[in-house]
């Protein structure tokens, strides 16, 4: 066995039980460790590790979590949702419009946007109401995973698809071959939820009270910095549509975006303090400890060992599930597109990828990263979603849509 992968498969061991001799452990405690291992063992090399880490992802996380953060503090995010969910009366109402509206959120705003600003809501709505915030959470997770599937811009995997795919006229073409099947992919979402956990949904919901902003300064700071991200959003997606990609680095939107709370603010040294660090360690440890997997060779070599053709839906599908758990699906769409490149892969090719290595964020906690957001996020207020919470439920919904999808773009491109 190769210490690179004995030590990640005792990473997600640790992450799963959450527990070492019955001390508890955090995710970033548990990935910081292995990266720390691998790197003093010389499983990778120091050089290497520094250059795994992908400062765009780093720069746009940090960026967007001052960003968020600046909405909470405001009471800007709580004012917000207390006018949103005032027609809301039932539980299944409510699961149904955070499914929705995360759904559709995170198609046009990227899903990680979503989870560092929708986690906070999600768990002031379960103690407002007396509800099982695990339930909303999921509802968060599975919301911002499925939705963002339709979309070229939803999520960083498939924005690498549509550019450098390449894809003729991207918005069109996902919404073509995916919009249906993520619909669809989202009801089933609700009535996983309303078989898994029955008895979070026997609750009533309490008539939301008004809560006001209560910073108005910091609150027209983060509603520029959130029309900031909307503008150069909406730049990309027309840049998309005509044909003509505007490189505009995400981390640039993201400290383009957090920038005014920064100089303007006068609670900037609070918003920095109050920054999910800890989540920013667990990204560098995870590039670190999944460049040393993968080094080794041994991922590649089992894949040609199989003798997979990597353009059938199954074989795109299958490894986007599966592969996506060990190194995350950005990497994974990353290195399968040269391979698809090569191979003349098709147009089913690129969409299977898409919904393949986008859905499998909805296996496990280590699937998407917006999942681990969600995660750290909430244990900073005292809460947390299991590995095995998140599992029992994502395991049945996770074959199910992968069913439908693959279905669907069978029919779609017979």
């Amino acid at each position: 066995m190769n210490l690179s992968l004995l030590v990640l498969g005792i990473v997600f061991l640790v992450i799963a039980f959450r527990k070492i001799g019955g001390i508890p452990v955090k995710i970033w405690q548990a990935m910081l460790a292995g990266a720390t291992f691998v790197l003093f063992t010389g499983q990778i090399t120091l050089q290497k590790a520094l250059q795994a880490i992908d400062l765009d992802v780093m720069v746009f996380l940090f960026g967007m979590f001052v960003v968020g953060e600046a909405l909470i503090m405001s009471g800007y995010l709580n004012s917000l949702a207390s006018r949103g969910w005032h027609r809301i009366h039932t539980v299944n109402g409510l699961v149904a419009a955070i499914l929705i509206g995360g759904g559709l959120g995170s198609a046009i705003l990227m899903n990680d946007t979503l989870a560092i600003v929708g986690t906070p809501l999600m768990l002031r709505l379960a103690r407002e109401n007396r509800l099982d915030p695990r339930l909303l959470l999921m509802a968060l997770a599975l919301a911002i995973t499925t939705g963002s599937v339709m979309s070229p811009i939803g999520n960083p995997q498939n924005l690498l698809i549509a550019i450098e795919g390449p894809v003729p006229s991207p918005f069109i073409t996902f919404v073509q071959f995916l919009a249906l099947p993520t619909f669809l992919s989202l009801a089933l979402a609700f009535v996983v939820l309303r078989v898994m956990m029955p008895d979070a949904f026997h609750h009533k919901l309490q008539a939301p009270s008004g809560v006001p902003v209560s910073d108005p300064q910091l609150a027209r700071l983060a509603r520029w910095s959130v029309l900031m991200v909307v503008i150069f959003v909406g730049l990309k997606m027309m840049g998309v549509a005509f044909g003509f990609p505007l490189e505009i680095r995400l981390s640039a939107i993201a400290v383009t975006a957090a920038v005014p709370l920064l100089l303007l603010s006068p609670h900037r040294v609070t918003l920095l303090r109050r920054v999910d660090w800890p989540t920013l360690v667990f990204f560098a440890s995870l590039f670190v400890l999944m460049a040393s997997v993968w080094q080794t060779g041994l991922l590649q070599e089992w894949t040609t060992r199989l003798q997979l053709d990597l353009n059938s839906l199954p074989s795109v599908l299958g490894l986007s599930l599966t592969v996506s758990q060990l190194i995350s699906n950005v990497p994974l769409v990353a290195l399968y597109l040269p391979l698809v490149e090569e191979s003349h892969g098709s147009l089913a090719t690129l969409m299977a990828l898409a919904a393949g290595s986008t859905i499998a964020g909805n296996l496990f906690i280590l699937g998407a990263a917006s999942n681990v957001i969600i995660i750290q996020r909430a244990e900073q207020e005292g809460q947390t979603l299991s590995f095995w919470s998140f599992a029992r439920i994502g395991i049945p919904l996770t074959c199910i849509q992968m069913l439908v999808y693959g279905t669907y773009l069978h029919w779609a491109f017979r």
